[in-house]
């Protein structure tokens, strides 16, 4: 998990490493991720990484994995410099609607011609944008899912809403273990385009997601420590017959 700070209060990315797997075919679901930082701009910059402007001040550039990213180069205004994550929609207003509707999200604004919306849970959280694209909504063999904790004893009240109005439920609430620590409740839906949408219960998240202050060096070592390439040269490399 990575961010600008601890769950509680920031967005987070969870990346994951599936051995054996080279790429992934990417969909047009996840269209990017904003981030208000000159800091990220100079390391961009320092690194050599490729970055293309795209309006004054605001660059595009992408991750090894081709995920793109926005930089606005420009100090942050808030402590999370995560400014949103944008997901893209076949129907704007279908969209709009199961997430402010079903999901009690505040719409701050919402552009037809451009066909975007920004939605969020609070003024100083990451925001999700809508994109309209007038098109299937493909996830291609890459695609995750966004979460969000709320008060444990919300969880069944949103999974009942869902079946009333006849939305997908993905994973009916459930509890899951988690040896020697917290157990904590999820329930797991669809959007309208599929997109997949984890509510966790709020109390136990946090006892699982504080974050470790070796967390930096652990990772670190471990990745000078990673033969898993090597592992699977050597498990796909044909046994002689006898």
């Amino acid at each position: 998990m990575v961010g600008y700070g601890p769950e509680d209060n920031h967005f987070v990315a969870e990346l994951t490493y599936n051995y054996g797997i080279g790429d992934y075919r990417l969909g047009n679901d996840f269209l990017g991720m904003t981030i208000v930082s000159s800091q990220a701009m100079s390391n961009a910059k320092k690194l050599q990484w490729p970055l293309k402007e795209i309006s004054a001040g605001v660059y595009e550039t992408e991750a090894p994995g081709g995920y793109k990213f926005c930089l606005e180069d420009k100090t942050p205004s808030k402590e999370d410099p995560v400014l949103k994550v944008t997901l893209a929609a076949s129907s704007l207003q279908k969209s709009v609607d199961y997430w402010a509707k079903f999901l009690g999200m505040k719409l701050y604004e919402k552009d037809e011609e451009k066909q975007t919306a920004l939605l969020g849970y609070g003024d100083n959280q990451c925001k999700l944008e809508l994109q309209g694209i007038s098109q299937a909504v493909d996830h291609g063999a890459a695609f995750g899912r966004i979460a969000f904790s709320c008060p444990k004893e919300e969880l069944p009240g949103i999974e009942a809403l869902m079946k009333k109005e006849g939305q997908k439920i993905l994973t009916p609430l459930v509890s899951l273990d988690t040896p020697g620590k917290a157990t904590v409740q999820v329930v797991i839906l669809a959007d309208p385009d599929g997109h997949e949408i984890c509510f966790v219960g709020d109390e136990a998240f946090r006892e699982l997601s504080k974050v470790d202050p070796n967390g930096g060096k652990l990772l670190d070592e471990a990745m000078a420590a990673d033969k898993s390439h090597e592992w699977f040269a050597k498990r796909n490399t044909p046994k002689p017959s006898a």
